[in-house]
């Protein structure tokens, strides 16, 4: 599978929401666990008990509602996700576990669903136990705000979120046997952004017939290429989640590897990733600009990704982006200090279109255009090593002066 999805064989739905899928509602609101007026618990709930599949942080400390997640997804199947942002709940003990519990039955009991069917997720201040009057409130205020419609989806979008700027959502349709089939996704991150799994919350809903152990693998192996590839600052956080759930109710024959639409299905579930991984890296804290490193020759594909990414979190090549300044060197050195296979004399580095280095020496090029070009809020970093056929594209941003002042005073 390559990292670059190419759109051939889905359509990408226009305004399509979390709740596009059919059997889905979702909904949100201000509970008071946040400081400000913004929505702060959301929840999404499928009509019937649905296909499920999730991975997590792989932080030794896991906040206590990935512990609950895990239990209720035993079995393969979810019906609901109930969510908070605010407060992560992590580090908080016995007493942490057992609100986290307690989130799940309150959902459960408002939404009217099997407790062990309803997964918890939450996101905010480390340390801190939840308000649980709070969240009571809010989760007995959910169901009349809850539905199909794109503002009840748009609720659901803010409440996830932290310190983002912007809600992450994408959609896309597949046929599959002649049926329709639809992918939708939204996600909040912004900082403490370098998954080896996932990537903060995100969740996924599908309306395929597909079976709980061919969803869980997708679901790896599209996170490989997307969620994984994607860093702002280099933390990766104890909440990280990414949930996916799909109802059925295309009515599809069941999607296997062995399925003639599988591929398309695939690329379709892959491409939503891929939108909302670039989404959190655009909208990583503080950032001017997408950055995006390409790396193409290395001895495999796991080699380029893992050269891709060292130079995405290199703080210097970060803050050369933020400057505009077409420091190359900061580049060749990210390079050769991720542990990789390079032949030294063989690199090449483009930014853009504008060749920097060639086989490993400097090449003149306009400054002038380098400038230009590094002031757009896109920039895409090419590194060809010419020593194999592996290639990989991470993604990232700058790093400014605005993220050290908002998570110098992140509780405050």
């Amino acid at each position: 599978m390559g990292t670059n999805v190419e759109q051939q064989s889905f359509t990408v739905v226009e305004n399509g929401t979390i709740v596009t899928p059919g059997g889905f509602t979702a909904g949100g609101l201000h509970c008071g666990l946040k400081k400000t007026s913004r929505n702060d618990i959301g929840a999404i709930r499928c009509d019937v008990s649905a296909t499920a599949a999730a991975v997590y942080t792989t932080n030794v400390f896991q906040a206590a509602p990935l512990k609950v997640t895990r239990e209720s997804l035993s079995n393969g199947r979810l019906q609901a996700v109930i969510v908070n942002s605010g407060n992560a709940n992590a580090c908080t003990g016995q007493q942490g576990e057992e609100d986290a519990y307690a989130m799940r039955s309150a959902a459960a009991r408002e939404l009217g669903v099997a407790e062990e069917d309803v997964a918890v997720a939450s996101t905010g201040v480390i340390g801190e136990l939840l308000k649980m009057d709070a969240v009571h409130s809010g989760i007995t205020g959910l169901p009349v705000h809850m539905g199909k419609e794109s503002n009840e989806a748009e609720q659901f979008s803010q409440a996830i979120l932290t310190t983002d700027l912007v809600k992450k959502e994408a959609c896309v349709s597949v046929m599959v046997n002649g049926k329709t089939v639809t992918i939708a996704g939204a996600a909040k991150g912004s900082g403490m952004i370098h998954p080896n799994m996932a990537t903060m919350l995100a969740f996924m809903t599908s309306d395929a017939v597909i079976g709980a152990e061919a969803l869980q693998r997708l679901l790896r192996q599209a996170t490989n290429h997307t969620f994984n590839m994607i860093t702002v600052d280099g933390d990766t956080s104890t909440n990280d989640m990414l949930v996916a759930m799909s109802s059925g109710y295309a009515g599809n024959e069941e999607l296997t590897m062995e399925h003639p639409d599988w591929d398309a299905f695939a690329a379709g579930f892959t491409y939503v990733c891929q939108v909302l991984a670039k989404a959190i890296a655009r909208d990583g804290e503080g950032a001017t600009k997408l950055v995006e490193v390409e790396v193409t020759g290395a001895v495999s594909d796991e080699s380029a990704q893992a050269i891709a990414k060292t130079v995405i979190g290199s703080s210097l090549v970060k803050s050369a982006m933020f400057g505009a300044d077409a420091n190359w060197g900061r580049i060749i050195a990210a390079v050769g200090r991720a542990g990789q296979p390079v032949n030294p004399d063989t690199v090449d580095i483009r930014l853009g279109e504008i060749s920097v280095l060639a086989q490993s020496r400097p090449v003149v090029f306009d400054e002038e255009a380098a400038l230009a070009y590094l002031q757009t809020d896109t920039v895409r970093i090419v590194v060809d090593l010419h020593h194999g056929e592996g290639t990989a594209t991470a993604w990232g941003c700058d790093l400014t002066y605005d993220y050290v002042r908002i998570n110098a005073a992140y509780r405050t």
